[in-house]
């Protein structure tokens, strides 16, 4: 059932957006997701029956994530109008999970999220919604001032835990399948993650249950190798990688990371994002970078050179040696340099991330 999304976008006018989401349990561990099936788009995680890479799994605690609950029967016409990508996405079989940014009315990131959706026997559907954690009270006003008058109810869930599952070691070039649960009544959320494959699984539990009672062969990891893991592919996450309010979400990759649609309609700063697509021009990517050293205390978006002293674009955030810079695609296979706090150069080598499309050009 289509609804009108109701919300004045940069461009004027309200057009169509996904049927309405409903919910009526009021905890947010009632409600158990029943879609155990990867994602469409996630290609090469369907169809394998056997195999997790090498057999072994880490289970990443992810304390700068949060996780809020969103139900009621505006809630999919409400989610429509605020965020990149389409709501319906949820309604498709085997597809319980979706990336998606909000944006500023000027097009501009503010919170990066991941959309589940929750299915009970008596709920309906509606969603859990992750996002940064430092943000957390600053989504609740947005949603609230945008949320008007529909029937939709948000509440922030502390008692709920984001968990991150990796394989621990995966073959190169082996695609992994996802890992049966011995609990799954335990796990509100488990489904591959996705942006990539090459970002496992996400978890939501209770916050008293622990992941290896209900996942076999896991073990706890340390949360900073996770964002090691991150930034070794490129994948961006969180405000210091999003800054709200500076981030482009274009030049962030979301069209790579599966977040966004180009035919749903109507949404805050769907104009500039629209238009910047379409014209196929786009400058400045986010690409994963390698620093000749750790680098302390940088200011905010400290400036990248080339070894002309060129601009070259503005590193972003790093955990030892690797990092996220946002890069000029006509300098992004030169060696760059950038100052660090003590003023001695460091230089930065960025590369391709694998699960890019093979058809991206860099010059």
């Amino acid at each position: 059932m289509m609804l009108s999304v109701g919300l004045l976008c940069s461009a004027g006018g309200a057009l169509r957006s996904a049927g309405c989401l409903g919910a009526s349990a009021a905890r947010c561990r009632s409600l158990t997701l029943t879609s155990g099936r990867a994602a469409p788009g996630t290609a090469g995680v369907r169809g394998r029956e056997t195999g997790t890479g090498g057999g072994r799994l880490v289970c990443y605690p992810l304390p700068h994530r949060t996780v809020l609950k969103l139900w009621g029967q505006d809630t999919g016409a409400f989610l429509q109008g605020i965020i990149t990508n389409d709501v319906e996405l949820l309604e498709e079989p085997g597809r319980a999970a979706v990336y998606a940014h909000m944006l500023n009315v000027q097009g501009r990131t503010l919170y990066d999220i991941l959309l589940y959706s929750l299915k009970g026997a008596d709920a309906g559907l509606g969603v859990f919604l992750e996002c940064d954690s430092m943000i957390k009270d600053s989504i609740l006003r947005h949603l609230k001032v945008y949320k008007i008058r529909r029937k939709v109810n948000i509440n922030p869930c502390p008692e709920l835990s984001a968990w991150a599952v990796l394989p621990k070691d995966k073959d190169a070039g082996q695609e992994a399948n996802k890992p049966e649960l011995s609990s799954p009544d335990k796990a509100l959320v488990w489904e591959t993650d996705p942006r990539t494959p090459e970002m496992g699984w996400r978890l939501v539990l209770d916050n008293e249950v622990d992941p290896s009672d209900i996942i076999e062969s896991c073990e706890k990891g340390d949360t900073e190798e996770y964002h090691r893991h991150r930034y070794a592919i490129g994948l961006p996450e969180g405000v210091k990688d999003l800054p709200p309010g500076v981030a482009l979400p274009l030049e962030s990759n979301l069209v790579y990371m599966q977040g966004i649609s180009f035919s749903k309609g109507c949404y805050i700063g769907q104009e500039l994002t629209a238009r910047t697509h379409h014209t196929g021009v786009v400058r400045k990517r986010l690409m994963p970078v390698r620093l000749s050293a750790p680098v302390q205390d940088l200011e905010e978006g400290a400036a990248l050179q080339t070894q002309s002293g060129k601009p070259a674009g503005k590193h972003r955030a790093a955990v030892g040696e690797l990092g996220l810079s946002l890069i000029r695609i006509a300098h992004a296979k030169e060696v760059l340099t950038l100052k660090s706090s003590d003023d001695s150069t460091v230089t930065v080598e960025a590369s391709v991330p694998d699960w890019w499309p093979k058809d991206v050009k860099i010059n």
